[in-house]
């Protein structure tokens, strides 16, 4: 299975209303399923940008989408520079220095690919050296923050961005161990982990080294900055009627997302008993969905993973 989830991605893309001569950016390409999606809809005057900073996604798309010829461009890059990358690109019009483009979509999260790749560190069902890169050229490794960072450090991305509450024992756990000998596999991180956790604790709520997995990757990735400044540059890049269609997969992705939708709403000041707005306040975007969409049981049936994605869509007014 070469991504997340099947309804919830066709409906992040049917949300973004493609126009056959238009242009889109899928920053999340991954394995390649919504620029799939897109691409088979544009006409040949069309254009879809995907971004990936992952060789293997990029190399992938290269033959997944070779069909679409000219109308695909891959670029290798973070999302959180999805403005200068348009901007380089001599296609994308322009208005007052900023580019312009009609739909821009983000799936965040590790893609499947990734997760089943074992060496790549991002498993605790692998075990591998201790990596998490999503690009194998950045410098920071999970074994850097787990063998180096200061214990007090690795607590906070444990419950930062893992929101583990067991944190600060899992931190320590792994500075007793690391002064004894570098721990250097996920499958040795994993088993810390455990001893960390409560036994009662580690009872329910699936695997117990999920949560501190997922905020060591995050960490080594700084996801979480790399969204914000990215999402803030596609409200940006929307041309009027253009639309963002957001999948997350845990409560801090939705969160940003949900913030920064609703900083760009309108903010009427008007008395609750004025019949109609009279202050004359204007938004950047409306949106589409007043609630997020979620994947259906039947979907879940399918693809478990797709257990926590949720799927927001705004549009540039």
């Amino acid at each position: 299975m070469f991504h997340h989830i099947t309804v919830l991605k066709e409906e992040a893309t049917e949300g973004l209303h493609i126009k056959k001569d238009g242009i889109y950016v899928d920053c999340t390409l991954g394995g390649a399923g919504h620029s799939s999606l897109i691409a088979g809809r544009l006409s040949g005057e069309g254009r879809l940008i995907c971004l990936d900073q992952d060789d293997w996604a990029l190399e992938n798309a290269r033959e997944r989408l070779a069909e679409y010829g000219e109308k695909v461009v891959l670029v290798k890059t973070n999302f959180r520079d999805l403005e200068q990358v348009l901007k380089n690109l001599p296609f994308v019009p322009q208005k007052d220095g900023v580019p312009q483009v009609d739909g821009i979509l983000y799936d965040l999260g590790v893609s499947s690919p990734q997760f089943d790749e074992g060496e790549r560190g991002f498993s605790y069902n692998h075990d591998a050296p201790l990596d998490m890169r999503m690009d194998q050229s950045a410098q920071l490794t999970a074994a850097e923050i787990v063998n180096t960072w200061p214990e007090q450090e690795i607590a906070r991305v444990l419950f930062q961005y893992g929101e583990e509450k067991f944190s600060r024992r899992i931190a320590r756990k792994i500075v007793e161990r690391r002064e004894e000998h570098p721990v250097e596999s996920t499958g040795e991180l994993a088993e810390l982990i455990k001893e960390g956790i409560p036994a009662a604790a580690r009872r329910t709520g699936g695997h117990p080294a999920k949560r501190s997995f997922q905020g060591l990757r995050i960490a080594v990735n700084d996801e979480l900055g790399a969204f914000e400044e990215g999402l803030r540059a596609a409200v940006r890049c929307l041309a009027p009627g253009g639309r963002v269609s957001v999948i997350t997969f845990h409560s801090l992705e939705d969160r940003i997302c949900k913030q920064i939708f609703s900083s760009y709403l309108s903010r009427c000041t008007c008395p609750p008993d004025f019949p109609f707005c009279v202050c004359g306040a204007e938004g950047t975007l409306k949106l589409i969905n007043r609630k997020p969409l979620v994947p259906s049981e039947e979907e879940l049936e399918l693809n478990p993973r797709a257990r926590s994605a949720k799927l927001r869509i705004a549009e540039k007014l």
